[in-house]
């Protein structure tokens, strides 16, 4: 077992030295490659209440040097205070940015300091005679294709609160995620 490892360990630095020392010249970049969690800062901005919902935009910046694309649906998990935490559906249509999800989805390309976005939101009033739990106090984001995320404040200053964590009438969560897309494709 031992020499197993260490074979193992040997090869990788092998393989690791053999990248390093290569004489072959980098290969060019044809297009733009999939934006990493690591090349982005996330942030959530134009905050309110509208429609019976509550939300914002996701905003996603390129904060690298090099371009890349980003394109589909961001996952996003919301946290309560207490830790509980609820997986955020997919959007197919918001009263929050008045989103609708398009017949084949944007590929965003971000040059360096540019953004994208994705509306977030949930609804701000109670179902029926019930009333909201305590709401969403932070949101963990990983961009489309990517396993690794961050995590953010769920404040909603444009709304003075936090992402409501009100259900439907079938007890659901409301919270959603529409898909990656341009601000122009948003009111703003």
């Amino acid at each position: 077992m031992r020499f197993l490892a260490l074979t193992v360990a040997a090869c990788a630095l092998v393989t690791a030295a053999c990248g390093v020392t290569s004489s072959d010249p980098a290969p060019a970049r044809s297009t733009s490659s999939s934006c990493a969690t690591s090349q982005l800062r996330i942030s959530l901005t134009h905050t309110g209440a509208l429609g019976g919902q509550a939300g914002g935009y996701l905003r996603f910046t390129n904060d690298s040097t090099t371009a890349c694309q980003i394109e589909g649906w961001p996952a996003v998990v919301a946290l309560t205070a207490s830790g509980q935490a609820t997986t955020l559906k997919h959007a197919q249509s918001t009263m929050y940015g008045a989103w609708h999800v398009p017949a084949s989805l944007p590929v965003v390309k971000l040059q360096p300091g540019d953004s994208a976005y994705a509306v977030v939101a949930a609804d701000d009033q109670p179902a029926g005679a019930a009333s909201c739990p305590a709401p969403y106090v932070r949101l963990r984001v990983s961009p489309p294709g990517s396993s690794s995320s961050v995590v953010i404040s769920a404040w909603l200053p444009g709304a003075g609160t936090d992402l409501p964590a009100c259900a439907a009438a079938s007890g659901s969560p409301t919270g959603e995620i529409s898909a990656v897309t341009p601000l122009s494709s948003l009111p703003n």
